[in-house]
């Protein structure tokens, strides 16, 4: 099958659950046997590769503004899509949706497919007016469509609550990471194996990194003098905290998270990182910690439990369908839950911490891999392809 992706900022992955998903599915699909292309903007990739690992590389213009830089570019890609005949059209995100009406007009033999990611309105960032057409995106993710897939069991019911909308559940993925890094990946950031805290996440306010850095200053600042654990004194003087991520039209935030650092050198910011450097933050890390309020399903959670480190995640749905040890949960948009929930993680023992990982890692394996994705999203593309060409049987003339 020929196939399109559209919505996504581009590929190479540099940042982004979104991006992520769409090059490890569309590179995926290129090994079976597909033809792939996805559609990318320009100043998030910057190279002038025309394939990567098989997947057509189609680079179209957007003007790169907070409101226009998604719906320009997914515009062009839309009508770029009509000429050229594709038998799927992917689109990512609602609202890039918003346009999937475009192929199921004009290009009627394409099979439209919309996976929903979050639920974006929710996102502080955005105003009224911009959610105002993100709510609207939502409808046409479910309408517009031949078929829509939710990447968590929570949107999955969001939409039928919302819409009636009886949509696909595949999640997100991620592989098992077997090859070990080098720790030099991570000094270079003044960081030390397994002595830091890390969040890995675009900073934006709906993340709450503000939530963690606060957590971590009233962790360092407690009178750690008072613990009869030795280990656990060590471990919390010595201990820093690494934020991975950086702007998305949210400078101004950023600022004020520099601001609640500013005095002190134990945080550390290492604005967004790829390949190996982001994995070895991945895998050196002692814990991830995700304090976010809004999800869809969160890739960094997946990777982090797939390269065997902890995680402590916010008690929100969609991290709840991945975790549910009560111990590696917190109070959502609560800072004093956030510290209390660190202070127990530093006074778990090895053998506890063991058994977490390897229950994490056995979810992944059982519920997440991209062998079990890859093969939902083919059947459903062969499905709504065969479905939507079938013609209806001729009505028999009765005697």
């Amino acid at each position: 099958m020929r196939i399109a992706m559209i919505g996504q900022k581009g590929m190479p992955a540099i940042y982004g659950g979104v991006e992520q998903h769409v090059h490890e599915l569309s590179t995926r699909l290129v090994k079976v046997g597909h033809d792939v292309t996805v559609y990318s903007r320009p100043w998030y990739a910057k190279h002038n590769e025309n394939f990567i690992e098989g997947v057509r590389i189609q680079a179209l213009p957007s003007i790169r503004t907070k409101h226009l830089d998604t719906i320009t570019h997914v515009l062009l890609s839309s009508l770029h899509a009509l000429k050229e005949r594709y038998d799927i059209i992917h689109y990512h995100g609602v609202g890039p949706a918003l346009l999937s009406w475009i192929p199921r007009i004009f290009s009627p033999k394409s099979t439209v497919i919309a996976s929903f990611h979050s639920i974006d309105r929710y996102h502080q960032k955005w105003g009224a007016f911009a959610r105002f057409w993100l709510r609207l995106g939502e409808r046409a993710a479910c309408f517009f469509a031949h078929k829509t897939i939710t990447v968590s069991r929570s949107l999955q019911q969001y939409c039928l609550n919302e819409f009636n909308k009886q949509t696909a559940y595949i999640p997100n993925a991620v592989s098992e990471e077997t090859q070990k890094l080098d720790p030099s990946l991570v000094n270079a950031f003044g960081l030390e194996s397994k002595n830091y805290i890390v969040m890995i996440s675009r900073l934006v306010p709906h993340k709450r990194a503000h939530l963690l850095i606060q957590a971590f200053n009233d962790l360092k600042r407690e009178k750690i003098d008072d613990s009869e654990n030795v280990n656990y004194k060590l471990k919390i003087k010595n201990l820093k905290l690494a934020i991975v991520g950086g702007s998305v039209y949210t400078d101004d935030y950023i600022r004020s998270l520099h601001r609640l650092a500013a005095d002190r050198n134990d945080i550390v910011f290492t604005d967004f990182q790829s390949g190996e450097t982001l994995q070895a933050l991945y895998q050196h890390a002692c814990v991830l910690v995700h304090p976010s309020v809004n999800e869809g399903l969160p890739i960094t959670v997946m990777q982090s439990m797939a390269s065997k480190t902890p995680v402590l995640l916010s008690n929100i749905p969609e991290h709840i369908e991945l975790i549910q040890d009560s111990d590696c949960v917190f109070r959502g948009n609560d800072v004093d839950a956030l510290k209390e929930s660190l202070s127990r993680f530093f006074s778990l023992s090895e053998g506890e911490l063991h058994k977490t990982v390897e229950k994490n890692l056995h979810t992944i394996q059982t519920a997440y891999s991209w062998e079990t994705v890859l093969a939902d999203i083919e059947t459903l593309y062969h499905n709504q392809k065969k479905s939507k060409h079938k013609r209806p049987r001729p009505v028999e003339a009765s005697v």
